[in-house]
């Protein structure tokens, strides 16, 4: 043994360094080291915190080139004017879809690249995109082909340069990928139903037993599912080096949100997620889920928080408290994951649901609302045009031509959304920072930190329709003794005392309260009671 250990000394003297060098265990990083950490890997991942624009490509901005494009609205499909709304149609049984869906206003590709400076302008981090891949509909929904492009909305080319203006200006680019159905006249499906004997035969579910002689997604005639338990449909969308996953990267693209994620599976799910992450590294990869987002999280970049939607609109109607919304944000948090939770879109409407402005048709919800929607963890989902004002029912009317001469500062929905967006730029903790609900009786109150004090954020909400004030304590000891605190929404200013604080919130409202620092006592005097604070 004696003679081991001189022989392993004898060796390590060899090499430059005493045994007692070499056995030293390398120090473990401090908290306060690990956390810096944590929070610089979220503020290097432009999925976090990011400001989504979700775009109905046919609905955004009409096209130039429109009587060049007119051949490609042939009928059963209609071409719409501008100032047309959508509207419920009838049965179109040769094309086996509604006339709704057959209906056109003219928007594309190029279209939107005229635009990409009105939503930088506007704080826009990412852009993702309703499907655009060969469908007969207006919402691409119904693929025929994974592998081409919709004519009416151009071509791959008009992809690669609407990436390309995006990226320069410093946004991303994420796309709709509907892969657990396709429409009943894809060319698979169509050699499916044709052939027994078809090598597509498989890639359905098809028998007699069934509705339509098939399983089609919810029962519906136009949309029949893939097999995914057949290992070819996995491969074709996924798995091989030139899958429908992994070839649209090719055009530019960032990510894909994926419609319908729950149908997909837990596995299927992941193998999408990791081929994503293997065309390009921190793509993003986010699922349509209705659903409590544990476990979805574990094979998705992120979800579509629709838990986060449904609790915001209980609270804004008085069916929960604010102590309990607070509490079920942290349960959330724990249970998913903060970090996907932060990467996961917090949403009010889409193309799914009735427009904001339907729902709540009182501006001071709305504005009670977007103001919880940029201030809770997550990254908050616009649908085109919240910002003009538009209103519209269920599908089609939430679907309607962007109104343009609404989006303006000089209308107050675009000057509070774009106020908001601003707020969150210039505010850290807002987009990456940890989520930390208070004790209250009756407000909602939360504060939102990272690794440094200046930028901690204090939020208070009053779901009630008269004014409320609590006294609470604020549990951050970074914050010193008599700090103020100034609402960024109206400038009013409230002083905390040994870490406890009074606040009087007027009613449906949310106020974003942010530390003054002391910043006039440091100027004044060179003193700053956070010097030593990290």
């Amino acid at each position: 043994m004696i003679r081991v250990s001189g022989l392993i000394a004898a060796i390590l003297i060899l090499h430059g360094c005493s045994a007692e060098e070499q056995s030293s265990p390398v120090p473990a990083p401090t908290k306060a080291e690990a956390a810096s950490t944590i929070y610089d890997q979220r503020r290097d991942d432009w999925r976090i915190g990011a400001v989504t624009y979700q775009i109905f490509v046919d609905r955004y901005v009409p096209a130039e080139n429109l009587d060049a494009k007119r051949a490609l609205y042939a009928p059963p499909k209609i071409l719409k004017e501008w100032s047309d709304q959508p509207a419920r149609g009838e049965p179109v049984p040769e094309a086996g879809i509604w006339t709704h869906e057959l209906s056109f206003w003219g928007g594309d590709l190029n279209s939107i690249r005229t635009k990409v400076g009105y939503l930088e302008a506007l704080g826009v981090d990412v852009v993702y995109l309703n499907p655009i891949h060969l469908a007969p509909s207006n919402h691409k929904y119904d693929a025929i082909s994974y592998t081409e492009l919709s004519p009416e909305y151009g071509t791959f080319e008009d992809l690669t340069a609407l990436a390309d203006d995006i990226h320069e200006a410093d946004m991303r680019l994420v796309i709709d990928g509907v892969f657990n159905h396709m429409g009943r006249r894809s060319e698979w499906f169509l050699a499916a139903m044709e052939d027994e004997n078809s090598p597509y035969r498989g890639w359905f579910t098809i028998g007699e037993e069934y509705q339509n002689g098939y399983v089609g997604w919810w029962g519906i005639a136009n949309l029949p599912e893939l097999n995914w338990e057949n290992p070819v449909v996995r491969a074709r969308i996924v798995d091989d080096e030139d899958s429908v996953v992994r070839k649209w990267f090719d055009y530019g693209i960032d990510g894909w949100r994926l419609d319908v994620a729950t149908e997909l599976g837990f596995d299927n799910l992941t193998a999408i997620t990791s081929a994503a992450h293997e065309e390009k590294a921190g793509s993003l990869v986010i699922g349509e889920v209705w659903s409590y987002p544990e476990k979805w999280t574990g094979a998705l970049d992120a979800v579509m928080n629709f838990p986060m939607r449904e609790m915001m609109f209980r609270y804004t109607a008085g069916e929960v408290t604010g102590a309990r919304f607070g509490e079920v944000v942290e349960e959330m948090a724990e249970d998913a994951g903060l970090d996907p939770l932060l990467r996961s879109w917090i949403l009010l409407d889409n193309h799914d649901t009735p427009r904001l402005k339907t729902l709540y048709p009182d501006e001071e919800d709305r504005a009670f609302l977007q103001a919880l929607q940029f201030t809770l963890p997550g990254a908050p989902l616009l649908y085109y045009g919240v910002e003009a004002g538009m209103s519209g029912g269920h599908d089609p009317e939430s679907r309607g031509p962007m109104d343009w001469e609404g989006a303006s500062p000089d209308n107050p929905e675009f000057a509070r959304l774009q106020q908001l967006i601003e707020l969150r730029e210039e505010t850290p903790a807002l987009r990456i920072g940890d989520f930390r609900a208070l004790e209250m009786e009756e407000l909602l109150a939360f504060l939102r930190v990272t690794d440094h004090y200046a930028e901690t954020v204090l939020v208070v909400a009053n779901n009630k329709g008269v004014p409320v004030t609590e006294t609470f304590l604020l549990r951050e000891g970074s914050i010193m003794n008599g700090e103020e605190f100034e609402d960024q929404l109206t400038g009013e200013v409230i002083k905390s005392e040994s870490a406890v604080m009074s606040v009087t919130v007027p009613p449906m409202t949310v106020r974003i309260l942010k530390p003054k620092l002391w910043r006039e006592h440091t100027e004044r005097t060179g003193h700053s009671p956070y010097k030593n604070v990290p």
